[in-house]
């Protein structure tokens, strides 16, 4: 059973959500939140397995809420975004997010999504991070050390070390650590290729290429397949 936790300033998106997760025998929607301030406080109370997060919001929006949630290792988020806002998703993968999903998404797609992230995927629809990724290379922006109101800045002694900090700091050194195949996983895993994919590129099993995505993860600290790319793409593998 997966845990969700809902969070939109909107009740009447959230109980659309909710109408249509718990129908399904595997979901669990555990609480739903506001804003960002609550929906820590609620991840922190109830322990969902994912918090799916709305972006625009009073109190606290959600990346900020996504990035303490992410350093706390409370939840995988899943950030609602718009196409049109790259900006929402360059920011919530700085902040750790695992995936994003269009807020005009159907039913299918919301309930596949959540599946996914809670399964250990990342969500990386090429339509939404594909703009993002080139301007992480071309370095046109830099991680945010830290978002919210000025009343949240000011309250904070120190900016918490986000997961995509903690990552360019030790990923190079552990690409020294690959093997020469898992090395070209990561390439392919960089282009957006599934593991199935992957598996018919590079003439192996499917399972075989599932223990080297996960070989990779773990030799360079990643938290999942977005950051993998995420890496690629900035040390230019891709």
């Amino acid at each position: 059973m997966t845990r969700v936790l809902l969070v939109d300033d909107q009740a009447l998106v959230r109980s659309g959500f909710s109408l249509i997760l718990s129908v399904e025998d595997d979901f669990e929607v555990v609480g739903e939140a506001g804003d960002g301030a609550t929906a820590i406080e609620l991840t922190r109370a109830l322990r969902p397995d994912i918090v799916l997060m709305d972006v625009q919001m009073p109190v606290m929006d959600g990346i900020e809420a996504t990035r303490r949630i992410v350093a706390e290792d409370l939840a995988k988020v899943l950030v609602l975004t718009t196409f049109d806002h790259d900006e929402y998703v360059f920011d919530g993968l700085a902040a750790g997010a695992s995936g994003f999903l269009l807020k005009n998404s159907d039913a299918e797609h919301l309930v596949e999504a959540v599946r996914t992230v809670a399964a250990g995927h990342a969500l990386l629809a090429p339509q939404i991070t594909r703009r993002v990724i080139e301007q992480m290379v071309a370095g046109e922006r830099q991680v945010p050390a830290e978002r919210g109101t000025p009343v949240e800045r000011s309250s904070s002694a120190e900016p918490v070390e986000t997961p995509a900090v903690r990552q360019q700091m030790s990923a190079p050194a552990g690409l020294a650590l690959l093997t020469p195949r898992e090395r070209q996983v990561l390439e392919l895993v960089g282009t957006g290729l599934s593991n199935a994919e992957i598996a018919s590129t590079l003439y192996l099993g499917e399972a075989t290429v599932k223990t080297h995505v996960s070989n990779v993860l773990a030799k360079l600290h990643l938290r999942d397949r977005v950051q993998a790319v995420v890496l690629a793409h900035r040390l230019g593998l891709v």
